[in-house]
């Protein structure tokens, strides 16, 4: 199963912020996320299913907009982590 870390911001949704996955792509995941916590996908993505533009999410330390959006895959031995930004005026 693939490691996923998750960002401190998003702890109000969720029991945890380390969990694991079965899912093969970073879509898979996060409709997978949200099936068991369904508050968070207001937070992580917007209405159309697009990743919101303040939150990132990275494979193996590769920007997922760098790879193929949320059809990239993950296996295994991959390593995801869900960041929050910060964004101020």
């Amino acid at each position: 199963m693939a490691a996923v870390r998750l960002d401190g911001m998003l702890k109000e949704f969720l029991p945890r912020l380390r969990l694991s996955t079965d899912a093969t792509s970073v879509g898979g995941f996060l409709e997978d996320l949200e099936r068991q916590y369904p508050r968070i996908r207001s937070k992580l993505r917007d209405e159309t299913g697009r990743l919101r533009p303040y939150v990132r999410v990275f494979v193996n330390g590769q920007d997922v907009h760098d790879l193929q959006g949320l059809e990239t895959p993950i296996g295994p031995a991959d390593s995801v982590d869900v960041l929050h930004s910060i964004q101020g005026g």
